[in-house]
């Protein structure tokens, strides 16, 4: 066994058991070596049923000849292909409009447990590692593309990542491999293709070990990164998570624990919490955090970043994405109070119990509303909500009930859900967030 075929078995070990290994099929250079060398790997090694997954965008005249060529690649080697055809959105940035519809094409084909592989290498890592130095990046972005992520059901390896170009050049000319070039490669117009055909050779003339340099401080930033994560899990343990309001079912934040970290401290918690709901901003635009967090005690300051919005109420952070960023339309009519209702961005309510006598309808806060509550007499609503510290972002969205005139349930608020006989409770299931979270 080759020194080559022996690091790719290494690198791709703890996936021995998965039920598929599918690569990801360019027709290129890289990903035609890896199909090739697992094809061949198959007939000595037990390995997991191996298909391949082409991906075609759409967006170049040429590419429309690479499926039939990575076809007849596949059928020479006796491995399924699949190919997905996807759309690409034109937004500010097409190359990653691209990735996100190809990687969600590979996460639609995955199942429980299988394994995406793909072919980036050490060059590769390497010229990741100074495109983003070259951004600003920090720790995180700096440790380059991960060995290994999870990838919708399954899991994305990239078992490449300690092998050179140059030596999987060497193994498609000593099989006779045919491979496509990709015309957009030459364009040293574009950032990426000007540092892999201009810079890093030109550093390799006096550093020749100056991929493998940079490759192996992607690693070490790596490292450090999960240093970092590590310590973030620490500090999430000692700020309290639990509230008046768990039925909100919102990710959310004590803050005066918060308040005791240093600045950077608090910025690596909130990136790792964070993480699964946005991408973080650059360090300039860290300033929202800052003007969050020292926003006066009477303030409403929100934060928005790109994937929803942090909000602080009541000393505790909410994070709001989806639904909750625009104000629900008017509650529509609620012709059978037996059944629960939906709410046009807003959940959902139902009525426990025996559903009070009289006409009934569904209302949102629009301010003056006032309530007749057993042995305190009328109450301004303003003043309940301030009693039971609900957030001033809920409030315009929480359900009430009234029998004609009358105000009679606010939901989901102990002592205002219904009458204090409980022979009914009115209950509302607020929205989710965008990421899926219930």
């Amino acid at each position: 066994m080759t020194a080559l075929e022996t690091s790719l078995l290494d690198s791709l070990s703890p996936w021995r058991d998965a039920p598929a290994w599918y690569v990801a099929l360019s027709g290129g250079l890289d990903s035609t070596v890896l199909l090739h060398l697992l094809a061949r790997l198959r007939e000595r090694q037990a390995l997991p049923p191996l298909f391949a997954i082409h991906v075609h965008h759409g967006l170049q005249a040429v590419a429309d000849a690479w499926p039939a060529h990575c076809q007849a690649f596949c059928d020479q080697l006796g491995v399924p292909l699949h190919i997905e055809r996807v759309q690409v959105d034109n937004g500010a940035s097409l190359e990653r409009a691209a990735r996100e519809a190809r990687y969600l094409a590979f996460e639609h084909r995955l199942e429980e447990g299988g394994l995406l592989l793909t072919a980036q290498h050490r060059d590769d890592q390497a010229e990741t590692l100074l495109f983003r130095l070259l951004r600003g990046a920090g720790v995180r972005g700096l440790a380059g593309m991960p060995t290994s992520r999870r990838l919708g059901r399954g899991w994305l390896a990239r078992p490449l990542l300690q092998v050179s170009r140059a030596e999987l050049e060497a193994y498609a000319y000593e099989q006779g491999l045919s491979w496509v070039e990709d015309p957009s490669n030459a364009d040293t117009g574009l950032a990426r293709n000007f540092l892999r055909r201009e810079v890093l050779p030109l550093l390799a003339q006096h550093w020749p070990q100056a991929g493998a340099s940079l490759a192996r401080t992607a690693a070490h930033m790596r490292e450090a990164d999960q240093l970092l994560a590590e310590l973030a899990v620490v500090d999430l343990a000692a700020i309290r998570a639990d509230h008046a309001h768990i039925w909100l079912d919102l990710p959310s934040l004590e803050l005066a624990p918060l308040r005791h970290f240093s600045e950077v401290r608090q910025r690596n918690l909130l990136r790792h919490w964070l993480a699964p709901f946005t991408r973080m901003p650059d360090s300039e635009h860290w300033a929202g955090w800052s003007s969050l967090r020292d926003a006066a005690v009477d303030a409403v300051p929100l934060w928005r970043l790109e994937g929803g919005e942090l909000r602080r109420a009541d000393e505790r952070l909410w994070w709001l994405s989806g639904d909750w960023l625009e104000p629900p339309p008017e509650p529509p009519v609620w012709t059978n109070p037996q059944q629960a209702q939906s709410l046009l961005g807003n959940g959902r309510v139902v009525l426990q119990g025996a559903a009070p006598s009289g006409p009934l309808r569904l209302c949102y806060r629009q301010g003056g509303e006032v309530m007749a509550l057993a042995g305190r007499g009328h109450r301004d609503l303003k003043r309940l909500l301030n009693e039971r510290a609900v957030p001033a972002f809920v409030r315009g969205r929480l359900p009430l009930l009234y029998r004609g005139d009358e105000l009679i349930a606010v939901a989901n608020l102990p002592g205002l859900d219904g009458p204090p006989s409980a022979e009914w409770r009115f209950c509302w299931q607020p929205p989710t967030n965008a990421q899926g979270l219930s």
